[in-house]
């Protein structure tokens, strides 16, 4: 039998994000890492990910572009400011583009709530690691209860924000506002990142208040058990480590713990991003399998 074809993918960005991206796209059954692309050949990611065996390149978007094949995936892990001009380098090859900046031009993407989406997009926003951890609970709250306010407090240590995420706070506050808004239909939502240098580094961790009609242990416990099991499947390390209600106010807070090689273990923002553009990317390879059969039929 002819060995079902893996989907070509290129990273762009070289930081924390970009390699572990990268490291975790050559352990894919499904997908095949043709290039990483930096923007200059000096940076220290650049060269972890050629140490590594990794191909690499340095002229950034250009480097993708100019493959002699389009590549089927790319995942971009630059920066927000920049994600218009990749975009639109990439449309005419057909490439579906993986978003993890946030700046909130593509589809928004929460693998267990509409990972179905990246079939019909071809630009995928993840919104960001604080979207990714509190979407699928606050969700699963606001479906079952009318839910009037919500506030998500993202907390990271200070070593596992990079230069892309700093430059970029103003838009992590806002995508991660309008994901909550989509997703839930409540619109009166307030989204907090701190970024603390607490030594040793504290892990990735989320707090989410909910003010609402309803709401009760009985009611809301389960629905927070379900939301995150189902996130467990991609992210080992996501655990709810609270979860309480009192009269009209339900409070759950997670950590996430990153379970990557290439990541430090309380960089579990880093690890919750990455782990979900690779659940979408795969579930797009696989469902495009039985398409590919039929065009070659």
């Amino acid at each position: 039998m002819k060995p079902e074809r893996r989907l070509s993918v290129g990273v762009l960005g070289a930081g924390l994000i970009g390699v572990d991206l990268a490291v975790k796209v050559v352990r894919s059954d499904c997908l095949d890492l043709r290039l990483v692309a930096g923007r200059t050949a000096e940076s220290s990611g650049l060269q972890q990910a050629a140490r590594l065996g990794l191909p690499t390149a340095s002229h950034g978007i250009r480097s993708l572009v100019e493959l002699e094949e389009p590549l089927d995936v790319v995942f971009d892990a630059s920066n927000a400011i920049f994600h218009a001009e990749h975009a639109e380098a990439l449309a005419p090859l057909g490439t579906v583009l993986v978003d993890l900046t946030p700046s909130r031009i593509g589809r928004m993407v929460v693998p267990t709530v509409n990972g179905a989406d990246i079939l019909d997009h071809r630009d995928i926003n993840m919104v960001s690691c604080g979207g990714q951890a509190s979407v699928p609970i606050v969700r699963a709250i606001a479906q079952a209860h009318r839910i009037e306010y919500v506030e998500t407090v993202a907390t990271a240590a200070t070593l596992s924000v990079g230069r892309g995420t700093r430059l970029n706070l103003d838009e992590y506050v806002e995508t991660t506002q309008d994901a909550v808004r989509e997703f839930t239909g409540v619109q009166d939502v307030k989204s907090i990142l701190n970024i603390t240098p607490a030594r040793p580094p504290a892990t990735f961790r989320v707090a989410m208040s909910l003010l609402g009609e309803g709401l009760t242990d009985d009611s809301v416990r389960p629905l927070v058990r379900a939301a995150a099991n189902e996130v467990r499947s991609f992210a080992e390390g996501y655990a709810v480590t609270a979860c309480t209600v009192n009269d009209s106010k339900a409070f759950v807070a997670v950590e996430v713990a990153s379970t990557g090689d290439r990541i430090p273990a309380y960089a579990g923002n880093l690890d919750i991003i990455n782990s979900a553009a690779m659940r979408v990317a795969e579930y797009y390879a696989t469902a495009r399998r039985p398409i590919e059969a039929m065009e070659a039929s």
